[in-house]
């Protein structure tokens, strides 16, 4: 009598189970066929009252029948997870012939673009690029450049000094800083450089003016360089960079470390279209003791020199009027400039 309970509680529970579709409905299955009251429960009950030899046989069968149970509620487990993936797969299947998102793209800030646009033009007239340091002693930032430490020029590079193993460097005020140094590893040999990056200043941050700024040095040391040459490759820069209908002055000026010195100006209308005059760039023949510090023989070699501020030219160029746009990292106005 109760093998014969025992077969129909097993065919009960596959009919059971082939109707299950989800893991909660088999959690009350496990629960009707072998919880506390479920119906194996029971027979456990009722084979207290029948002999031993019996009670061996029944418990055998009832035990097999719970591993039965376990094994299909497993199965069943599986099969329901497995289907529920097959679903979710189907509903968020993707159509790849749809058109993407648009990504937001990046692209390289203005000024490393002026940068690179300076560079390629000096590039294509033979010139190599040389790094500086941007924390420099007071001896190639100053001193070797015909700026002793009494100079009237020191007022305006007025810069933050550093107390580094008791020696006193500073963050460098000038990209000419890189002059010596080159020229001091050339071996006395002709040189054509440029050099760009971050210099300092204690400036009272403005529209037009900030404590750190980008500069481009260049420079040439060679025979039989005169003011002319160096005027040719002003000339030749103003109108490649600004276009060739850009007008410009170019006027005497005054450096420590060049001798003529000159500086440019570019010829720009005010809101009254009136013409005015703004500086863009000084320039100068390099110093006869400046090329002594850097061990050239002032009566066989001369050079030129000439420096530019990149967020002046930038600025000039795509008409921005405040220098803090190119530091606050606003995505509306660095994304007017990418190139994608």
């Amino acid at each position: 009598m109760l093998l014969k309970k025992i077969k129909k509680l097993e065919t009960d529970i596959q009919n059971d189970l082939k109707n299950i579709k989800d893991t909660e409905s088999l959690k009350k299955i496990e629960v009707k066929y072998n919880g506390k009251n479920s119906n194996i429960s029971i027979l456990l009950k009722h084979i207290k009252k029948h002999s031993l030899e019996t009670k061996k046989k029944i418990g055998k069968e009832i035990n097999l029948l719970k591993k039965k149970l376990f094994f299909w509620i497993q199965e069943q487990k599986k099969k329901i997870e497995q289907e529920n993936i097959l679903f979710s797969i189907k509903k968020e299947k993707i159509d790849i012939t749809l058109p993407s998102f648009a990504f937001r793209k990046g692209s390289i800030h203005p000024l490393n673009q002026t940068i690179e646009e300076i560079e390629d033009f000096f590039l294509r007239l033979g010139y190599s690029i040389f790094r500086g340091d941007e924390i420099e002693t007071d001896l190639y930032n100053f001193e070797m450049l015909n700026i002793d430490q009494y100079h009237p020029a020191r007022d305006m590079h007025d810069s933050f000094y550093l107390n580094i193993n008791s020696m006193k460097k500073l963050l460098r005020t000038h990209t000419s800083s890189v002059q010596i140094k080159a020229m001091l590893k050339s071996n006395s040999q002709p040189l054509k450089i440029i050099s760009s990056g971050k210099v300092y200043r204690r400036d009272r941050d403005d529209d037009t003016h900030s404590h750190q700024f980008m500069q481009l040095e260049g420079f040439m040391i060679d025979s039989n360089i005169n003011l002319v040459y160096l005027q040719e490759i002003i000339v030749m820069f103003i109108k490649s960079f600004f276009g060739h209908k850009q007008k410009m002055r170019i006027r005497p000026s005054y450096f420590p470390f060049t001798n003529p010195s000159l500086e440019v100006d570019l010829i720009i209308q005010d809101n009254n279209n009136n013409d005015v005059y703004l500086e863009i760039l000084g320039a100068g023949m390099i110093h006869p003791e400046v090329l002594k510090k850097g061990n050239y023989d002032p009566q066989k070699y001369n050079g030129l020199a000439f420096g530019m501020g990149i967020e002046r030219i930038t600025m000039l160029k795509y008409a921005i009027n405040n220098i803090r746009n190119f530091y606050n990292n606003d995505i509306r106005f660095l994304k007017q400039f990418s190139k994608y």
